[in-house]
């Protein structure tokens, strides 16, 4: 048997396989994501910070140039273009993880988010988009009563 290197465990990886042969079939389906994904999408992370909400995405190896970030209504949409320097040739392989061409991510902002003023940065391979939030939007902390046993 010839030796694998170490392999990334992805528990979900069969069912990710199985939805992309069958994509009309879960395109149909009725529950929306906070996210939307394209095939070759990068990682996003979203959070609140000092009453800014912040959305980050991973590109590296994208020039910043192939990037375009806009919003419309409440949705917040980055493309983008990863593109394929062609000086290996396939059969010259041993593996391939990375994921070329064009993808578009999107999120639903909260209610409360002030698109007004939305501000990008990149930096390190990772783009940055920061917006206001109002206090309304943001999350409040709920304290737990806990009861006594009788």
């Amino acid at each position: 048997m010839p030796e694998r290197g170490l392999v990334p465990w992805r528990p979900f990886r069969e069912l990710e396989r199985w939805a992309r042969s069958f994509p009309s079939f879960f395109d149909d389906l009725e529950w929306p994501p906070m996210f939307e994904r394209g095939d070759h999408a990068p990682a996003i992370e979203s959070f609140v910070k000092n009453g800014n909400l912040v959305v980050r995405a991973d590109m590296p190896g994208i020039d910043p140039k192939d990037i375009d970030i806009s919003v419309l209504g409440n949705v917040l949409t980055i493309k983008g273009n990863r593109k394929e320097e062609k000086e290996v040739k396939e059969e010259d392989y041993f593996r391939r993880e990375l994921s070329y061409g064009a993808f578009e991510r999107r999120m639903t902002l909260p209610e409360g988010t002030n698109t007004d003023k939305v501000e990008a940065h990149f930096k390190n391979g990772v783009v940055e988009v920061v917006m206001p939030m109002s206090k309304e939007a943001q999350a409040k902390k709920i304290p737990i009563q806990v009861e006594a046993k009788k």
